[in-house]
């Protein structure tokens, strides 16, 4: 039990939001790392890599193609695996995080310029900051995401621009104009 005074770390906190019992979190790591699988975080918690963080309970990330089919047997035999047509979620029974694998071809350039980065005390290979903005532009732009999540994107895209004002000139010109409609 952990006592008033003691100061929690950041490994702990991601531990305590995702009411993760079963260190799931943890094992999924370990596993891409022992296969040797390339990855990188893209989304809300790459977004944190290069800004002040927020709480999340989703890990988005993008698998090397080549190494798809080997992961998903290895996460099925562990996991709940459920495939959709550009993503394959994986969860388990003793955590709250939930894990998204982008399957969009888009997104496999990223791998090539993704570097390691601490992600709420985690060491993790980050996809790199104009790829993270590419990324949520084209999450905010589908029409198929629900209000709620494309707000979170946008949300996200301005937290990404406070970083660098330069990733102002890579949007497409209609979100351009509404960030500006923002004060930026």
């Amino acid at each position: 039990m952990r006592k008033r005074n003691d100061v929690m770390n950041a490994e702990e906190f991601v531990s305590q939001i995702t009411n993760d019992h079963s260190e799931f979190f943890q094992e999924l790591l370990s596993l891409l790392e022992d296969h040797r699988v390339l990855y990188c975080v893209i989304g809300g918690l790459a977004v944190n890599a290069y800004t002040e963080p927020v709480v999340s309970l989703d890990l988005d990330l993008v698998i090397v193609t080549d190494k798809l089919e080997e992961l998903m047997r290895i996460l099925e035999s562990r996991f709940k695996v459920t495939r959709f047509p550009r993503s394959i979620n994986v969860s388990s029974a003793g955590s709250d995080l939930r894990v998204q694998i982008q399957t969009d071809p888009r997104y496999q350039a990223f791998l090539a310029r993704s570097s390691r980065k601490n992600v709420l005390g985690h060491e993790l290979q980050v996809a790199a900051i104009e790829d993270v903005l590419q990324g949520k532009i084209w999450a905010y732009a589908d029409p198929e995401r629900r209000p709620s999540k494309r707000q979170k994107d946008l949300a996200d895209i301005l937290r990404l621009i406070e970083t660098d004002l330069q990733l102002k000139d890579v949007l497409p010109d209609d979100l351009r104009s509404e960030i500006s409609r923002l004060g930026f």
